[in-house]
């Protein structure tokens, strides 16, 4: 973006005092031309200034009859051309100062309103003062020519006016004065060279924390060559005046060529292609380095010559930049395989580079950490060296190049860990660090742009946080809820807080929890987050402010507050007396999501009717809805579909008298042809005492807050038998009998057993699996079915519940004892030691139907992050 395109949209009042001796009409015609020519940096009034403005001043004349051609007012604009021409030809250097003023006026209109100016515009600038400085540079070589020589050899200037050209010849006395000029000229182009090239290293760091970067090399080569060209030039023409500057000027010149030539070939060797800064053990990368000055100076060679890749700590890594990368790496710390490679020069691209591929890093050897410094915190890199020889001195030189700092795991699980320190030391160092040092703390606004930076990066969208998100990123981050937006501005954020210290009441710091909203959001919900449908980063009390007011069916989405990698919903409800509340469903993982996406499972609830504020769900989510499939497919089966259903703590049963906790849904089944629903709970006395044993050996699972989902993945029970009946027990409390039309039910525990039908796991018959089917979720086994019986008495059926000796009496103590034994010789027992199943409190528990038989979702309590 040019300055111009900012300006052309600001009020031209702003700017009516900056076109006193310039018409703006003008200036709308050169756009973003004018700031493409260095009128900024023409300071002075020598030959070289005067000679630079006049043919500036030419090429605007020709640029504005070329676009006054195509006008609609022609004349009026040639009659404003003429004028410029008349009053400025004569004294060039007015009309720059009469630009440069304009330029300024506009780069401060836009700071006061912007508070910044383009970044195309700053990287303009500089390319405009170095080119600017290399000219200045290649007529001091003129001009010193042109005194060694004498007036056989006139100084040729792009200078139309002849007077000028009597001025350009400076005089004799003054040959060493001219060249001490120039050999400052030519240190301030080098650190301008090596500036330009710590920019280009800060922005490959950067780029790792997700900004934009331009890796084309090309332009600083070109820039590098140009400068070591007009060296060799300055060198060439001291030596011939070598007799002119004395024994004891000449070796300080000589000195201070020789430190400008070190410099530009030692940091013209650079890691063009940075090695992976999370670096697993075992596992192959790629690197690659370039040598910008190598298609230039490198000096033929029978042998190509070789690179090598060490890995080094940061203490070497240290030693190594304070002694100027002269010194030889003494030992390495980690054991690198296919580690040398040849740097070959490419005469069809011109350039000179060392591709490493399949590299692989065999073992780190760790060193002695400072402090509570753990694994994932320190920081090693890839030293690439070589030695070659420049021509035409033959000269031998060493080069050395540190890649970035690289954090070394062993297990996929330290990932999380090494990512916060890369991220960190990616964000906040500085340019000409020593390594890898990198500060404690950083203002909070910094952290937020690194955050968005990532945040963006990572999911792959243009929609960045907002200043809503930053706040309550920082009200968890600093735990402090009283804070208003303003305060947080002000403070300073520690290392400690962003990845050492657990968050108050979780079990993860603030960076494993952000990581997991980001790798959620881009594997699940970039779309979603792309349109503005997820307000992701607000806290659970604010959710509550905001749809108290709201009608029924009001929904919104939000990231999980308590859980790594969470999407929940929080949707208002009224009860008949018209009392409203907030319910927050339990999240979703990036697995539950999987299995069915966000858009479909927000469709499947009926209850849930307007985004927040007010737009209708269908309208907000419509193109996320996948088709549903209806009818037979080709091979003729019937289709199915996974339909999402969430019961609300409106729904479930208040806790007893007694004090008991209430107990979960009733599981909706697919029904079994012997069972009815209208039967009573007597008839099944004499099937249940023998089997049930006391409460201790079947313990109900305790809810923890959450109501327990929906579950109707296990047995073939009629849906309608599950909701038709009060009873306290999931499991036990519908009222069955005997259909008279068929046989009597035997007593499973008194029969030899009989053989399985199809999906059922549980030794005893048909009715024993049947009553453990709203447990089937608790030991199911994560792909859809329950556990198999083993022979050797492994995994079996999940026991009855707890209360389930209610139902009828048990036999003795004694007698059960011989039950087991008896059972023993069948086959395995019936109720094996039960685990209940993680609860995840506060949440209305959402599952999936008509899924078919077995488990309807996976276990994802357990997630990566957690401590």
């Amino acid at each position: 973006m040019s300055l111009w395109s900012i300006v052309s949209h600001m009020p031209p009042e702003e700017f009516s005092g900056l076109f006193a001796e310039f018409p703006r009409s003008l200036r709308c015609l050169l756009a973003d031309w004018l700031e493409s020519q260095p009128w900024e940096f023409i300071n002075g009034s020598d030959a070289f200034c005067t000679s630079v403005a006049s043919g500036m001043l030419s090429a605007m004349l020709e640029k504005l009859r070329s676009a006054a051609s195509s006008d609609g007012q022609q004349c009026q604009i040639l009659q404003q051309i003429s004028g410029i021409e008349n009053t400025y030809r004569r004294d060039p250097l007015r009309l720059v100062a009469v630009l440069k003023a304009i330029l300024e006026g506009e780069k401060a209109a836009v700071l006061k309103r912007d508070r910044h100016l383009p970044l195309s515009f700053h990287r303009r600038q500089e390319e405009l003062k170095f080119s600017l400085g290399l000219q200045r540079l290649q007529h001091r070589v003129r001009e010193i020519q042109a005194l060694r020589e004498g007036p056989a050899a006139p100084l040729q200037l792009n200078v139309r006016d002849p007077q000028l050209k009597s001025e350009v010849k400076p005089p004799e006395s003054e040959l060493p004065t001219l060249i001490l000029e120039a050999m400052k000229e030519l240190e301030v182009a080098k650190q301008q060279v090596l500036k330009r090239i710590q920019i280009w290293k800060r922005q490959q760091q950067l780029a790792g924390n997700g900004a934009l970067f331009e890796e084309n090399l090309a332009p600083l080569q070109k820039r590098c060559e140009s400068l070591v060209e007009v060296y060799f030039q300055l060198h060439q023409q001291v030596m011939a005046a070598s007799a002119e500057l004395g024994a004891e000027l000449l070796p300080r010149l000589l000195e201070r060529f020789n430190e400008v030539l070190s410099s530009l070939v030692k940091s013209s060797f650079l890691v063009e292609k940075q090695p992976p800064q999370v670096l697993k053990t075992q596992t192959k990368f790629q690197a690659s380095v370039r040598f910008l000055l190598g298609p230039q100076l490198l000096k033929a060679s029978a042998k190509p010559y070789m690179v090598r890749a060490d890995m080094v700590t940061e203490k070497q890594a240290r030693e190594l930049a304070l002694s100027a990368y002269s010194n030889t790496l003494s030992e390495s710390t980690g054991e690198i395989m296919h580690n040398v490679v040849a740097l070959e020069t490419n005469p069809t691209s011109g350039t000179c580079c060392a591709n490493f591929k399949n590299v692989l890093l065999k073992k780190i050897k760790r060193c002695e950490r400072k402090g509570s410094e753990s694994v994932t915190e320190e920081k090693c890199a890839v030293l690439f060296s070589t030695t070659v020889a420049l021509t035409p001195s033959n000269l031998s030189v060493q080069l050395q190049v540190l890649s970035l700092p690289i954090v070394v795991i062993v297990h996929g699980n330290q990932d999380n860990n090494a990512k916060a320190t890369v991220l960190w030391d990616n964000a906040f160092s500085e340019i000409d660090r020593v390594p890898f040092v990198v500060a404690e703390r950083v203002p909070w606004e910094k952290m937020c742009d690194t955050l968005n930076l990532k945040f963006m990066a990572e999911v792959q969208t243009t929609r960045g946080l907002l200043k809503e998100h930053y706040f309550f990123l920082a009200q968890k981050i600093f735990n402090d809820h009283s804070a208003s937006l303003d305060d947080f501005q002000s403070r300073s954020v520690s290392w400690a807080q962003f990845n050492k210290e657990i968050l108050p009441g979780r079990g993860f710091t603030f960076w494993q929890w952000f990581d997991g909203v980001l790798d959620l959001t881009k594997r699940c919900l970039k779309s979603y987050w792309s349109d503005r449908l997820i307000i992701g980063f607000i806290s659970k009390q604010y959710v509550c402010k905001l749809l108290s007011t709201q009608p029924d069916g009001t929904f919104l989405l939000r990231f999980s507050d308590s859980e790594i990698g969470g999407v929940t919903i929080a949707h208002v409800i009224r009860g008949k007396d018209g009392s409203s509340q907030v319910e927050n469903i339990q999240p979703f993982s990036a697995k539950d999501l999987s299995i069915r996406s966000l858009g479909d499972r927000i469709r499947d609830l009926g209850q849930l009717r307007n985004l927040y504020p007010n737009t209708p769900k269908d309208q907000a989510f419509g193109s996320h809805y996948n088709k549903e499939q209806t009818g037979k497919d080709g091979r003729g089966y019937v289709s199915t579909a996974i339909k999402m259903t969430v019961e609300s703590e409106r729904d479930q049963q208040p806790q007893s008298a007694a004090g008991a906790p209430p107990e979960g849904p009733q599981a909706q089944m697919f029904s079994l042809p012997v069972l009815q629903p209208e039967l009573h709970p007597e008839s099944l006395q004499s099937v249940l005492s023998p089997i049930c044993p006391p409460a201790p050996f079947c313990p109900q699972p305790v809810p923890t807050g959450y109501p327990t989902a929906e579950s109707n993945m296990d047995m073939m029970v009629s849906n309608n038998l599950a909701s038709s009946f009060p009873s306290t027990s999931p499991m036990l409390s519908p009222s069955l009998v005997m259909d008279p039309a068929l046989p009597p039910l035997p007593r499973p525990c008194l029969q030899e057993p009989r053989a399985l039908m199809p999906n059922q796991y549980v030794a005893g018959g048909g009715l024993a699996a049947a009553l453990r089917g709203p447990l089937a979720g608790a030991t199911g086994r994560g792909d859809g079915r329950a556990d198999p019986v083993h022979a050797d008495g492994g995994p079996a059926a999940a026991e009855l519940p707890k209360d389930a000796a209610q139902h009828g009496p048990c036999p003795p103590s004694s007698d059960f004892e011989q039950f087991l034994q008896e059972m023993a010789l069948e086959g395995p027992p019936l109720c094996p030691p039960f685990t209940p199943p993680l609860q995840r409190s506060g949440y209305p528990s959402p599952n999936a139907s008509c899924w078919g038989l077995g488990e309807s979702r996976w276990d994802d309590n357990v997630r990566p992050g957690h401590v």
